[in-house]
């Protein structure tokens, strides 16, 4: 039994006066009147008695809200490696096929081989999806790819891996590449990273959705990384003459939709070497692939 004044009742007991002072601020903001007092070496929270039950029961509410939230902290998703190393590789690419065009190595016009020719893709030159998100028409446009490609590149592959993360991107820029390509005329053509550069932002936005999905916040909380990513969109992927919105859009789509696939990966897999170095090695095939088979054609 507490040895207390009459009229007031304990509630809290520490020997640390911020942790009473916090659990005063609590109970005043719940509307209840409390004092924090130095007793025996000892802090106490003393309140009226009778209301001592529900000021109890407002600071183990609060005290089961702060264990819950530092649960979710602990649990946050974890990041794997190989971003930087991703993203050099990304840009060493950029970089080598925008000399390459310029010299028009082999003899070949680079830009016809391998730029999105709407037309060209629907009758069946696929690999113009993949060969168009690696030519750029200047330096400034090469420039502002190799940019935010870093960005959101290193962003995706913290939360998928290096490898998983630019295999998704470069399989969700070709996707995005074709259904742009359905959907403009037949003579539309495009041609730069950016819709690839898009299609990691949709990645990063999928892969946060569903992690704010499964949590008790409110709904504007929950739905955060879309309105976040949508808001970044329109900030970065709309304007300019020469810009490609919809190029852009559907990046951004397939981006979330390889997104989604991603993220349901087992951790066990993200987190093994093999498969990231694998993943990787499959992504630069692709492009090897796609532009062996755009300048054979051309030849």
């Amino acid at each position: 039994m507490e040895n207390q004044p009459p009229g007031e009742a304990i509630v809290l007991r520490t020997s640390r006066s911020n942790e009473c002072f916090e659990a005063r601020l609590v109970l005043m903001a719940a509307g209840f009147a409390a004092e924090a007092v130095s007793r025996d070496g000892a802090w106490l929270l003393v309140v009226a008695p009778q209301n001592r039950d529900a000021a109890i029961a407002e600071l183990e509410a609060y005290r089961a809200e702060n264990n819950d939230r530092t649960a979710r902290v602990t649990t946050s998703d974890p990041v794997y490696e190989g971003a930087t190393v991703a993203v050099f590789v990304y840009s060493c690419v950029l970089m080598l096929v925008a000399v390459l065009a310029a010299k028009s190595t082999f003899g070949l016009e680079w830009f016809q081989a391998g730029r999105m020719h709407a037309g060209s893709v629907v009758g069946g030159q696929w690999w113009r999806m993949l060969t168009a998100l690696t030519l750029h028409l200047d330096a400034a446009h090469l420039m502002g790819n190799l940019l935010f490609g870093t960005v959101f590149g290193l962003l995706a592959g913290r939360s998928l891996g290096g490898g998983v993360a630019w295999l998704g991107i470069v399989i969700a820029g070709g996707m995005g590449n074709g259904m742009n390509a359905w959907a403009q005329p037949a003579a539309h053509t495009s041609i730069g990273a950016s819709t690839a550069v898009f299609a990691a932002l949709g990645m990063i936005v999928s892969h946060g959705l569903r992690r704010w999905a499964a949590s008790q916040e409110k709904p504007f909380k929950r739905w955060s990384p879309l309105i976040g990513g949508i808001l970044l969109f329109a900030f970065t992927g709309v304007g300019g003459e020469r810009t490609d919105v919809l190029a852009h859009v559907t990046g951004f789509f397939a981006g979330m939709l390889i997104g989604w696939i991603g993220s349901r990966v087992p951790n066990r897999w993200l987190a093994n070497r093999f498969v990231q170095y694998s993943a990787g090695v499959i992504a630069i095939a692709l492009l090897v692939v796609a532009w062996a088979t755009g300048l054979t054609v051309a030849m």
